[in-house]
């Protein structure tokens, strides 16, 4: 380790020295008693900067289509066509933008580089010019803007009417996911009641809460709008489902929503990828702590009959844990012990 640290030393001092020199030819060719101002690594640096350009752009050519399959997932929702067309758009725009001005960064080092026989050129100001660039980005970015805010703004307008509504709640370091049983009304929760035996926060007081079931994967059918109701308990999370271009903030004290439609079963897209093991999935995409990457949900898409069929065989939350609707008024627990016979 001693010898490692005395060799970085060593090299340190001598980079310092070098330097030290450089800066000593430089203040010498300012003075002008140094009449040396081209040196071979002059020619040599310039070479040096094609060549980067060179092999840089075809490793990031290479790069991007070897793994292309990996960043550009299939897609399994509709309004994801959406989403695809915008991206792809951008990434032409800026792409084409990118590679001109990276081309001419590393070229002009090279064509103009010091020659004793080049004066350089004055070009103080062109108002034309200087028009045309301010001008022309900033439309094609209002251009970009606009068609972002549009497909955005139809995410997350209200969901049809016929939704089915899901509740996706973060915390370190799971989700929890409940279902709004057979009427589709997610009942009221409360912060202050969670505890051990109901981590969601559920308020009973509600008649809306007494149908209402965990799962411990996310279920939802294939060509009906899904509404997922996001919230966090602690800390910030969001809610990341790539095949479906799903990605929404969980925040704490204010719920978000996504509504979206599945276009692919699980099976479908398993066909798909010949990939027997596949399973669409919702990440955490917050670094929310050091349980950050246990953050891992199974999205199950299935058929509408298999949906309704899945749901109809679940029991609401009370069925399981009795005990969190025994100090219900009267009126109330009435209800949940018929809830609760109906479903045993």
């Amino acid at each position: 380790m001693y010898g490692f640290l005395i060799a970085v030393g060593i090299l340190l001092l001598l980079s310092i020295i070098w330097m030290v020199y450089r800066i000593q030819t430089l203040v010498s060719v300012m003075k002008g008693s140094d009449k040396k101002v081209a040196t071979g690594s002059n020619k040599v640096n310039a070479f040096m900067f094609v060549l980067f350009l060179v092999l840089g752009g075809g490793l990031m050519f290479w790069y991007s289509i070897k793994e292309f399959d990996n960043y550009n997932l299939p897609l399994a929702s509709e309004h994801g066509a959406v989403t695809d067309q915008l991206f792809w758009i951008t990434m032409a725009v800026t792409g084409i933008v990118f590679i001109i001005t990276h081309v001419l960064l590393f070229w002009f080092p090279y064509k103009y580089q010091y020659s004793e026989n080049r004066r350089a050129s004055f070009y103080p100001e062109n108002n034309k010019l200087e028009v045309i660039w301010t001008v022309v980005p900033a439309i094609v970015l209002a251009l970009l803007v606009i068609g972002g805010w549009k497909a955005w703004s139809d995410i997350t307008a209200p969901a049809p009417e016929n939704s089915h509504v899901v509740e996706i709640m973060g915390y370190q370091f799971a989700w929890e996911v409940r279902y709004p049983g057979m009427d589709n009304i997610l009942g009221d929760h409360d912060y202050r009641l969670t505890s051990a035996s109901n981590v969601s926060g559920v308020d009973f007081t509600d008649k809306n809460s007494l149908d209402d079931f965990m799962s411990p994967v996310v279920v939802i059918p294939k060509g009906e709008p899904v509404l997922f109701k996001i919230r966090a308990r602690d800390v910030l999370h969001s809610v990341f489902a790539p095949h479906m271009r799903l990605k929404m903030d969980a925040v704490p004290g204010m719920p978000t929503r996504f509504w979206f439609t599945a276009t692919k079963t699980t099976e479908e897209m398993r066909a798909e990828l010949n990939d027997p093991e596949f399973v669409y999935e919702i990440a955490c995409t917050e670094i929310c702590g050091r349980g950050h990457f246990s953050m891992r949900k199974e999205i199950r898409v299935v058929e509408p009959d298999e949906f309704r069929k899945w749901m109809a065989e679940q029991k609401p939350y009370i069925v399981n844990n009795p005990s969190l609707v025994a100090d219900l008024p009267e009126e109330l627990k009435e209800l949940a012990e018929i809830t609760i016979s109906e479903h045993k």
